[in-house]
């Protein structure tokens, strides 16, 4: 049956196309939407890139007809855009105040009350990304939901993690040891493994017996890790999962590796590890590129004074510490002495890689999990021949507020390269910062 859709405006910030995203329902858009996408069209952000873009699709949608009358959408469903706001007196009893949030609740619970009074009445829907505005609804009685249609994986348990624990009989691991590679055929399971993946095999019958192996790029064999060295740039790998994130690392052929993990399981010091590794001791890469994007945990500290470095450095900072840690410096200020020396390391704010083309470099994305999929296809076609592109991230720590774990642009990236055999992920999952910084990880 056909439903109505009303929209709330963070769900058109934060994905445009959410217009077309509801089938053969109607889509509806209170007047109050517009006037707050109009407030944000001169931002020069991602949100006000978005607000554009909706302004741009609705005018569009105007040759088709009336937008107060309802014109018909490219999927079988139609858009009507509420002008008259409904009346307020049903919302106003219950939160008062008349601000944007409670005129789009008005919108959706008139709507609701109107179809109620029909022989064959339609589901009003409110869709909001605004946790808030959807218990305001339910207080209404209203029927809410998230925007889920721009989620790649439906909760961050769903992501896919590249690498898998395989339990096998002891001569299958026998076999790989003495022959240093394994048919997938071989293992006697139904499996949809992708390029790069790693398969830990253990042994069923509960003995110590193990083998770490690696997918090749056709998906048709298990082959041992390349890499023998545990140590990369002074730092020594502590633990399996940080040994397959080396290999990817390391591998010249796979240009794309994307690194997830929580905080201390050190995704970003490995990373820089092997970009030096690279760039200063094999001279593979030209150059040593690492950036991250400015948006800020808690609190924004407003306008910087000084040049553009002394601006970016606050946001750069935690770069800065694990190149102090890599270049084991002592004092205060040695690592900038350090990079005015390395004139092929750079560290860079995002903000500037639009328009760029970056051919033969090492290039680090830290905290990618703040960038949204127009980010994300942004930077990563950015790159040119004979570069890699590394981007690390937690998708369960999101600073953007129109981003989660489901729906921002690391997750989105990995989950649409997994079966690209240029590309090698991995999920980091034990803490090595501290046993603190392990806990607190764990239980706050």
């Amino acid at each position: 049956m056909t439903k109505i859709f009303v929209l709330d405006t963070n769900v058109l910030l934060h994905d445009p196309n959410a217009l077309f995203a509801f089938e053969q329902h109607e889509v509806v858009i209170p007047a109050t939407v517009l006037e707050e996408i109009d407030s944000k069209k001169r931002l020069a952000d991602e949100i006000g890139r978005n607000a554009r873009t909706v302004s741009r699709l609705l005018d569009g949608l105007r040759t088709s007809g009336s937008l107060h009358k309802g014109v018909p959408l490219p999927n079988g469903g139609s858009l009507i855009v509420e002008l008259n706001h409904r009346s307020f007196v049903k919302v106003q009893e219950l939160f008062g105040e008349m601000t944007n949030d409670n005129r789009i609740l008005a919108v959706a619970l008139n709507y609701s009350i109107e179809q109620q009074q029909l022989e064959q009445p339609k589901s009003v829907v409110l869709v909001s990304k605004d946790v808030l505005v959807r218990v305001k609804g339910d207080v209404l009685g209203l029927q809410t939901e998230d925007y889920l249609s721009d989620r790649s994986v439906s909760s961050n348990d769903d992501l896919y993690t590249g690498h898998r624990v395989l339990h096998v009989h002891p001569s299958v691991i026998d076999q790989f040891y003495s022959y240093r590679f394994l048919s997938v055929n071989s293992l006697n399971v139904v499996l949809k493994l992708h390029p790069h993946e790693f398969v830990i095999l253990k042994d069923e019958m509960g003995t110590s017996k193990s083998a770490i192996l690696k997918v090749n790029v056709d998906c048709t064999r298990l082959e041992p890790l390349y890499l023998s060295n545990d140590q990369v740039w002074g730092i020594t790998v502590r633990n399996a999962q940080q040994r397959m994130a080396i290999e990817l690392l390391l591998n010249d052929d796979i240009p794309l590796v994307t690194l997830a993990g929580k905080a201390g399981t050190g995704k970003t010091l490995l990373t820089l590890a092997a970009g030096l590794l690279k760039v200063e001791d094999e001279r593979k890469y030209k150059k040593l590129l690492i950036g991250r994007p400015v948006v800020p945990m808690g609190k924004d500290i407003g306008f910087l004074p000084g040049e553009k470095e002394e601006k970016l450095r606050p946001w750069m900072q935690p770069i800065y510490d694990n190149l102090e840690f890599l270049f084991d410096t002592k004092k205060a200020g040695d690592i900038d002495k350090i990079l005015v020396g390395l004139s092929n390391i750079q560290v860079e704010a995002l903000t500037y890689i639009r328009g760029r083309s970056i051919p033969g470099q090492f290039i680090i994305i830290d905290e990618a999990q703040n960038l949204s999929k127009h980010e994300v296809k942004t930077i990563v076609s950015r790159v040119g021949e004979g570069s890699k592109i590394v981007l690390v991230g937690d998708p369960a720590q999101i600073d953007h507020p129109y981003l989660d774990s489901a729906s921002n642009g690391l997750t989105y990236l990995i989950e649409r390269f997994k079966s690209e055999g240029l590309s090698g992920h991995v999920t980091l999952e034990k803490g090595e910062r501290s046993q603190l910084a392990q806990i607190a990880a764990d239980l706050l």
